[in-house]
């Protein structure tokens, strides 16, 4: 085992069978008597974790541990103290004990606390390792049963649960059954959509039907604004489920969760069709119909995304809303974000406001460019652990904390996903072909019948068809689309990047979440 204890208590005489016993089970045990020998002992020897009595003449044990720690900031800590004082615990505390022991001790107690402290992540890895094989097979049958987009709702969050146990857990060996499991889980959900998704469309008060993108507001946010309760829906874009969950602890702090739903991303699940539609509630062939000026098509030039706030207004004004007091502002940087945060206040006199905060949408596609972003997201946990730091640090989340005590409910949602893509698939078209990996939209396409689901009357699905032989093509899980010409730089340069306008469960369901102040 060879692992090193240190106990500091001025009676150190007196726990000889403490020593004994932890011996015997394989630790290596040094004792001293008071604060600076044990930091000239950490100094010159290895130490894998410190036992530490509260109470020592000269240096005391808080005094200790803040030696300690700044020596050596990582390095285990119990404190073992007679004194049940609440101050002393919470100093302890502040200064990064990792346990703490009231005397009088037994010898099992300490054995339990030191695996706490250095084996709890082996221990987390072996249950988690145990309790996903036990699933493993639930999984499977589930997948090879499911029929409703309710399903693969439930499914999608099964397997991010996994996921980010397995993150936590460290064993690489399940991880590699995992993400086979959920690959395969991805094939069959690209079958499910490219079989329903037309009727999706063309059926849309079936009950049996995933809330799409452009029902989103008439039946998540609408039914819930209120007069007396001032509404934030927050539209975080590209922010996936495993996302939410690993910023859903900060906001817990300080908001209670109402309702945790989520729902489909039209297709393709990219900025300008799911969020347009979002603002809209309308299809993107609709959109395009009512607003032939403000609706632009992929292969046109200018902004595809400068409207919103115009669609929202018209959304409202349908839906007998016009008189609400609502405000929309769309956040792209950080020098907009710290006004909004300067100026949270006012926007309390509003009955609705709508905030965009493009940061992830911004994060993944500079990651794409930027080869510092490349190393920093480089896998999936890194860029749910880049997610979690963003938020934490942003003027959103401390404009949210400076109102939360306020009367109001926030609304959390997302566009669409990402997906990390992996696999390249050759495909062909002319100089209006649009350029996204994931989605093609023009004319005389050519491509891999296996790789992609392939809509070739674009307005049975909702979508514009600028001409006769238009049709979209939408790469399924991990693929991206690349042409033949330099296809080797290519396949390279994108490689693992984060990616959406395809299927993928990633891309596609996503959180739509309400919240209310504490």
């Amino acid at each position: 085992m060879d692992i090193h204890i240190l106990w500091v208590d001025d009676e150190i005489e007196s726990l000889k069978s403490q020593f004994l016993f932890l011996e015997q089970k394989g630790y290596k045990v040094e004792g001293v008597s008071n604060g600076y020998d044990a930091l000239d002992f950490i100094k010159e020897n290895k130490v894998d974790i410190v036992l530490l009595d509260e109470s020592m003449p000269g240096m005391t044990g808080i005094e200790t541990l803040s030696e300690i720690k700044s020596y050596q900031s990582s390095l285990p800590v119990i404190m073992v103290t007679k004194n049940e004082e609440e101050y002393i615990m919470e100093d302890a505390i502040g200064a990064q004990i990792t346990d703490y022991l009231i005397k009088p001790v037994n010898p099992n107690q300490v054995l339990l606390s030191i695996k706490k402290a250095l084996d709890s992540k082996r221990l987390i890895s072996e249950k988690t390792t145990s309790e996903y094989q036990k699933d493993f097979r639930n999984l499977f049958m589930a997948l090879s049963s499911v029929n409703t987009a309710q399903e693969w709702i439930e499914i999608y969050k099964k397997l991010t649960y996994w996921e980010l146990q397995m993150s936590k857990s460290g064993s690489s060996e399940m991880m590699e059954v995992f993400q086979s499991q959920k690959s395969e889980a991805n094939n069959e959900f690209y079958k499910f959509v490219s079989k329903n998704y037309i009727d999706w469309i063309n059926n849309p008060e079936d009950p049996q039907n995933p809330i799409l993108s452009h029902q989103l507001f008439s039946k998540k946010v609408i039914p819930y604004l209120r007069k007396d309760k001032t509404t934030f829906f927050i539209l975080i874009d590209n922010l996936r489920y495993d996302q939410w969950k690993v910023i859903k602890p900060y906001l817990l702090e300080y908001f209670t969760i109402k309702e945790e739903d989520s729902f489909f991303s039209i297709l393709p699940t990219s900025t300008q069709y799911s969020r347009n539609s979002i603002f809209s509630g309308l299809l993107p062939k609709d959109i395009e119909k009512r607003f032939p000026e403000e609706w632009k098509n992929d292969d046109e030039e200018g902004g595809k995304n400068l409207y919103e706030d115009v669609f929202l207004k018209d959304q409202l004004k349908r839906n007998k809303l016009e008189n609400i007091k609502a405000e929309y502002l769309k956040i792209t940087n950080n020098h907009t974000g710290k006004q909004f945060e300067d100026q949270i206040h006012n926007y309390l006199e509003n009955d609705l406001n709508v905030i965009v905060y493009n940061f992830v949408d911004m994060l993944s596609h500079a990651r794409t460019e930027i080869e510092v972003l490349k190393e920093l997201a480089n896998d999936e946990q890194s860029y749910r652990s880049l997610t979690a730091s963003w938020f934490e640090h942003s003027p959103l989340f401390r404009a949210l904390k400076k109102v939360a005590d306020k009367n109001l409910q926030l609304i959390i949602a997302t566009d669409h996903g990402t997906i990390q893509v992996k696999n390249p698939s050759k495909c062909i078209g002319d100089r209006d072909t649009t350029t996204n990996i994931r989605y093609k939209h023009g004319r005389n396409l050519q491509f891999d019948d296996k790789d992609v689901f392939a809509i070739t009357e674009p307005k049975k699905a909702g979508l514009p068809q600028p001409n006769v032989n238009s049709k979209f093509i939408f790469a399924k899980e991990n693929i991206y689309l690349c042409y033949p010409n330099n296809y080797n730089y290519y396949v390279n340069y994108f490689r693992n990047t984060f990616q959406h306008g395809g299927i993928s469960l990633e891309e596609m369901i996503v959180p739509i979440v309400r919240l209310e102040s504490k």
